[in-house]
């Protein structure tokens, strides 16, 4: 086994390696001048179908399927292992190229377009402004607030630590997995837990936390996550998470929302673009 000594002052003159080697750099900003296409409707989201990119869509359609004509929404494809999220125009919105990214160009109480990043604050904002999926009496909305923090904590463990050297590195380092094993399945016990005494998350209703958890935990113990990382993990003995997951999966805003801005799978599953609710009709309907 190859030691590795740190050098004195770290330099990124090497290949890093793995999937994302060709767009990994330690420096911020644009790296070419590219504007974002403009659609119709008030809300502009510039994403891709990732389970930080599915939290947005989920709540978008949700607020559409209860009535809120003003959510409607074009969705533009931000393919990020290409490197579109560091186009200038995409980094206006989102100066961390990191999606999702939102323009409302309608804010409430009018003036310029705003500029939403990070997903949990993209949910907390549309529930702000559509005063839905956010309780307002304050022990409930601080109970809700509590989880959507914790995911957007817990998460960077989940995806960019047990997911990448699980699934992505371009070597397996036992150490960095079990590390990295233990930390999600700590994570999936304090779920089940939660899970045992409550219908969702956050209590009986549901809310923002549920989706923003459920992109990531809840295809994770349905085996849709990191290849076969359900069995590795041992996510079916978690059984109230799956319970909730499978509840939500079931959701007809969910399947809708998990189809926007996909761009791999079958061809028929993919919805690069979306302007209107037909466009998803159309993919449900065959």
């Amino acid at each position: 086994m190859n030691r590795y000594e740190p050098p004195r002052v770290w330099t990124a003159d090497k290949e890093n390696g793995g999937q994302f080697a060709a767009i990994n750099r330690p420096t911020a900003g644009a790296r070419e001048e590219k504007e974002l296409p403009r659609g119709k409707h008030p809300l502009q989201l510039y994403s891709l179908a990732t389970p930080n990119g599915v939290k947005v869509t989920v709540m978008l359609e949700e607020l559409l399927a209860a009535g809120h004509e003003d959510a409607e929404y074009d969705a533009w494809p931000i393919r990020i292992t290409e490197g579109e999220q560091f186009g200038s125009g995409f980094v206006d919105i989102n100066p961390n190229s990191k999606i999702p990214a939102l323009l409302d160009t309608r804010p409430n109480g009018g003036g310029e377009p705003l500029r939403i990043f990070e997903s949990g604050h993209i949910l907390f904002y549309l529930a702000e402004k559509f005063g839905a999926f956010l309780p307002t009496e304050p022990a409930a909305r601080t109970e809700v607030l509590n989880w959507l923090f914790w995911q957007m904590g817990a998460g960077p463990f989940l995806g960019g630590g047990f997911g990448h050297f699980y699934e992505y590195a371009p070597e397996k380092i036992e150490y960095a997995i079990d590390r990295y094993t233990m930390e999600v399945k700590r994570q999936l016990d304090l779920l089940d837990q939660q899970l045992a005494e409550r219908r969702y998350v956050a209590g009986e209703k549901y809310t923002i936390a549920d989706m923003a958890i459920w992109p990531w935990y809840g295809p994770l113990v349905q085996g849709k996550l990191y290849r076969d990382s359900a069995t590795f993990l041992d996510a079916a003995s978690y059984r109230h998470v799956n319970r909730w997951a499978d509840e939500i999966a079931s959701r007809e805003a969910v399947r809708r929302g998990r189809l926007v801005n996909r761009t791999w799978g079958d061809e028929d599953s993919q919805l690069p673009e979306r302007h209107g609710a037909k466009d998803i009709d159309a993919i449900l309907r065959d």
